[in-house]
């Protein structure tokens, strides 16, 4: 049983990653900032539902190694290292404080959708604090103006997303139990 647990996060690990390689290329570009608008942080909202928080971790990592390593999966449909130590590699890394802190709290309250709602709103932050300073040393700018051009503007997506995935985690999580329980 155990075993099966096991290959079935695996499986799940390797998909939340794939769908993180396909759909956070996918981004539109705003003429006020080098950090684009994509779905990256929404898929991972949804990783800690479907994984234990650990597993979803892991499958940002592969999506943040396998872009290192050059492959187009980056906003924009950008790759390489360059990516990473650029002005929005900051966000990117700091997806991978965002899964954990997320994930904590959709574990640990998963019943509760305001307290998981805290917990991805305080994984977001993390995300923006790593990201929002990387992109002030690299643009050479204030932290006040990396706010603006990196945080502000996202604020109302991010609520939006914060929204879909503490309300339809849950349903998908419940959905992908069920598929893999008949499967058996």
């Amino acid at each position: 049983m155990q075993n099966r647990s096991h290959t079935h996060c695996l499986v799940l690990t390797a998909m939340a990653a794939a769908v993180l390689c396909v759909l956070a290329p996918l981004s539109i570009p705003l003429p006020m900032t080098p950090v684009p608008l994509s779905l990256t942080n929404l898929i991972l909202l949804f990783a800690v539902y479907l994984l234990p928080w650990k597993w979803a971790w892991a499958s940002c990592l592969v999506y943040l190694l396998l872009g290192a390593a050059g492959l187009p999966v980056f906003s924009g449909f950008g790759g390489g290292l360059g990516k990473l130590a650029g002005p929005t590699g900051g966000y990117l890394i700091g997806f991978l404080l965002q899964v954990p802190i997320s994930g904590l709290f959709v574990e640990r309250f998963r019943s509760r959708q305001l307290l998981c709602a805290l917990g991805m709103a305080l994984g977001i932050a993390a995300s923006y604090a790593l990201g929002t300073a990387w992109l002030a040393i690299q643009m050479n700018i204030s932290l006040g103006a990396a706010l603006l051009a990196g945080v502000i503007p996202y604020l109302p997506g991010d609520a939006l997303k914060i929204l879909a995935a503490t309300l339809l985690g849950p349903v998908v999580s419940r959905l992908v139990r069920r598929a893999q329980e008949s499967s058996r």
